[in-house]
């Protein structure tokens, strides 16, 4: 049984989720049945007992920590290469005080000398404006700063964030580690199936929603999650599809249109549909969520996917 650390209080963080997603469906029956499965992780038990959650899986650089912004509002980080490290939680409830807490939830193969070590990540100082500090923060405690082929590069352990607001929308998203197919200088073929097998376990757990993030500057068949999603998902039930990057491919071409096709749910189909995102570039980085979704609003305007915008994932208020 896994074990975490004691929370950490981080007010502000929940304001800045509050914002984004207090236009989400959500209901005292649904907060507290979540309160309560969110109860039965945190005491380790999520190997009996399949969760609700949303998991966020696909390629590395597919544009998945995009989506999660999207979702939340958090910044989450981002980077043409390797980028996340382990599993991060996003436990969002609505609650009458405003707060967040930041905890690593270790895994049972940790050493006792490891467990020691990790349960102090809660007296760490965190910059509660700056969520990548918090990333950064855990990926310290993970061991996961070396360089070298001896390197750590992936963990198992998992970073839970808990968030609470008056405005909060009752939801539980779970960002994964990017997907790659063949080893490098970084990342080594044992890296390959544990990155697998961590994404694996959590598609598997049948109330999981996969939200299966395609980038369109990428050929479809040549995506791993699109494998692991039909074969555990095979109705595609509780597979939804996202497609990102859709301004980085060709006006008019064969690609375009093949997306359009899959964004339009004619296609692959699945019971939870097809959306849309298109992500921040390398040179808008620092745009602001508003921004980003304005950026996003333009390009639908002046483009074939305007037919397919009811499909996107934004929420604008």
């Amino acid at each position: 049984m896994g074990e975490i650390t004691p929370p950490k209080a981080v007010p502000g963080l929940a304001e800045q989720i509050s914002e984004k997603t207090s236009g989400f469906i959500h209901s005292r029956k649904h907060r507290d049945l979540l309160d309560i499965v969110d109860a039965l992780r945190s005491n380790g038990v999520s190997h009996y007992v399949n969760l609700p959650q949303i998991i966020v899986c696909g390629s590395q650089s597919s544009g998945k920590s995009s989506t999660l912004e999207s979702f939340s509002g958090i910044a989450f980080p981002t980077s043409e290469g390797l980028c996340t490290r382990f599993a991060t939680e996003v436990i969002l409830r609505r609650s009458e005080k405003s707060e967040t807490k930041v905890q690593i939830q270790l895994s049972t193969s940790r050493s006792e000398e490891e467990r020691v070590k990790l349960l102090t990540f809660h007296e760490k100082e965190t910059d509660q404006k700056n969520f990548a500090k918090i990333i950064e923060a855990a990926k310290i405690e993970m061991g996961l700063t070396g360089t070298g082929p001896d390197a750590k590069v992936f963990s198992i352990d998992i970073l839970r964030i808990e968030s609470t607001s008056p405005t909060a929308p009752n939801l539980t998203l779970v960002d994964l580690p990017g997907l790659f197919s063949a080893s490098d200088k970084n990342q080594s073929d044992d890296d390959v199936k544990l990155v697998q097998d961590l994404i694996v376990g959590y598609m598997k757990q049948k109330r999981s929603i996969i939200l299966a993030v395609f980038s369109a500057d990428s050929a479809f068949a040549n995506q791993p999650v699109t494998k692991f999603a039909r074969e555990i998902d095979p109705s595609g039930i509780r597979t939804l599809g996202l497609i990102t990057k859709p301004d980085k491919i060709d006006r008019g071409s064969d690609t375009e249109k093949y997306y359009i096709e899959l964004a339009q749910n004619n296609n692959v189909k699945l019971s939870l549909g097809w959306h849309v995102l298109r992500n921040k570039s390398h040179a808008t980085a620092d745009d602001t969520i508003t921004k980003r979704e304005d950026r996003e609003a333009a390009f639908y305007a002046d483009s074939d996917w305007r037919l397919s915008i009811r499909h996107s994932l934004v929420y604008r208020h």
